[in-house]
């Protein structure tokens, strides 16, 4: 039996502000485990440059102990697609927020490289789960005319984890083991995910299609009124009558290609134009372009800042002004960005023709990534596909998305010792063209459109506008 004494709302039929509020409340808990995505993929920047002297790390261990967390993202969501769709949105973050604490104070703890590998392949684990279930639990419980703005919330809180942990890492870079305790404070985030999502309802979409009509119509009742919820359910209940029986082999159907190969190009767009890159590795670039350790920590900074008000705006703009604009406009100038750091490379003979120019060149690309590709890899996926198929089908644009991050975080260093900082960015910038010329000719508009409606429009069935 589903709770429904919860953070929703108090009671059935409130009034609008009152169920806008419980809207928010319920996003903002399941979207703690975006910001433990943020903290403990963004960390280890951080970590990294300690991390590296004291256990003697070569340049490919460097990347394999970055790499590890990713490889453990690949396995969560391998698994959790399926899972999530069998036992539950709820139940799949709790499971996800236990091992979020479990990884995080592993890590702490490490007394040698292989095991912080292990430890970090535990946390990725949780990551690759929330990445999958957050944002479609988010996008089950809210009202379509706010979907897109909730379910944004996710990326925001990303980009707050990301620039917690680089804040962190500035304020241990002097302390004794001061790489455990980067590591370590993610416990904290995750005890109090686990503790929020006892609080949470499931989802009402899921509670319809596993048999509990009545359950789901009191969910949906503490966000929308009597008239939107009863509309609703019928909604999904037509079309899960017609889905109910999908697995893993009718995706690749026709009827439902469209929106999977859609879902795997915006996952592969996000990573291939090397934002990880930079992610990961920003300090460590900025350290070989002659920063000091503190000081490449704390220009990191600056551009976590700049990628954390970025997704703001964003997420304020992004039920009004569309996905489309935003995900092709800002796409552009991610390109642009790009060709203007292989550029300033290249005039510096391998390394940046100005410390500051590099700092700023970094500062534009992450502002314009964040709110485009950074939004669009987990608002279109948890858009794009009809309800019963909805865990088991964002996990292609879910698994592109691990699968790309693992290998780019394996091979940065050795490709920018290959080909040199400018060829590295200038081939990020042929993929990030390469995307924007799909996306522009097949990403509907999904902005104020009911998840069935756009459904609906992959398949052809519906207009797509």
């Amino acid at each position: 039996m589903a709770r429904t004494d919860t953070v929703l709302s108090p009671e059935p039929g409130a009034p609008p502000r009152k169920r806008g509020r419980a809207a928010v409340g319920a996003s903002a808990v399941a979207a703690l485990g975006g910001f433990l995505f943020g903290y403990d993929t963004g960390i280890i920047s951080s970590a990294l440059l300690h991390i590296t002297p004291e256990f003697h790390l070569s340049s490919g261990m460097q990347q394999v102990t970055v790499a590890s967390l990713l490889l453990g993202a690949i396995v969560g969501v391998l698994v959790s697609g399926a899972v999530t769709d069998a036992v539950g949105r709820r139940r799949t973050l709790l499971t996800a927020a236990g091992i979020f604490t479990v990884g995080a104070l592993g890590c702490a703890a490490a007394p040698d490289d292989a095991v912080l590998i292990a430890a970090r392949f535990v946390l990725g684990l949780a990551i690759g789960t929330a990445s999958l279930a957050v944002p479609a639990y988010i996008a089950e419980i809210a009202p379509k005319e706010s979907r897109g703005k909730l379910v944004s919330l996710n990326q925001l809180m990303i980009t707050v984890g990301i620039f917690v942990s680089y804040l962190v890492g500035y304020a241990f870079d002097d302390v004794t083991d001061g790489w455990r305790w980067m590591l370590g404070i993610g416990a904290l985030p995750s005890l109090l995910m686990l503790a929020g999502v006892f609080r949470l309802s499931e989802s009402p979409r899921w509670l319809l299609t596993h048999g509990r009509p009545d359950e789901a119509r009191a969910v949906l009742c503490r966000t929308r009124t009597a008239e939107e919820a009863e509309r609703e359910v019928r909604e999904i209940e037509a079309l899960a009558a017609q889905e109910s029986k999908i697995g893993y082999r009718d995706l690749l159907r026709p009827a439902m290609r469209p929106a999977v190969v859609l879902g795997v190009v915006v996952a592969a767009t996000n990573q291939l134009v090397g934002v990880n890159a930079v992610i990961y590795y920003a300090p460590t670039m900025l350290q070989q372009a002659g920063f000091a350790s503190s000081a490449a920590i704390l220009s990191s900074l600056g551009i976590g800042l700049v990628n954390m008000v970025l997704t703001g705006i964003a997420l304020l703009l992004v039920d009004k002004v569309g996905r489309r604009p935003l995900l092709l406009g800002g796409t552009g100038v991610v390109v642009l960005a790009l060709v203007l750091l292989g550029a300033l490379y290249l005039f510096g003979d391998g390394q940046p023709a100005s410390g500051g120019l590099l700092v700023a060149g970094l500062c534009l690309y992450i502002g314009a990534f964040a709110p485009s590709l950074g939004l669009a890899i987990w608002l279109i996926n948890s858009e794009i596909f009809p309800t019963a198929a909805r865990g088991k089908a964002s996990s292609f644009g879910n698994v592109t998305h691990w699968g790309l991050d693992f290998a780019i975080s394996l091979t940065v260093l050795t490709t920018i010792q290959a080909l040199t900082p400018t060829g590295l960015f200038w081939l990020y910038a042929v993929f990030g063209l390469l995307g924007v010329g799909y996306l522009y000719r097949k990403l509907p508009e999904t902005k104020g459109r009911s998840l069935e409606d756009i459904s609906a429009s992959l398949r052809g069935d519906r207009s797509p506008v």
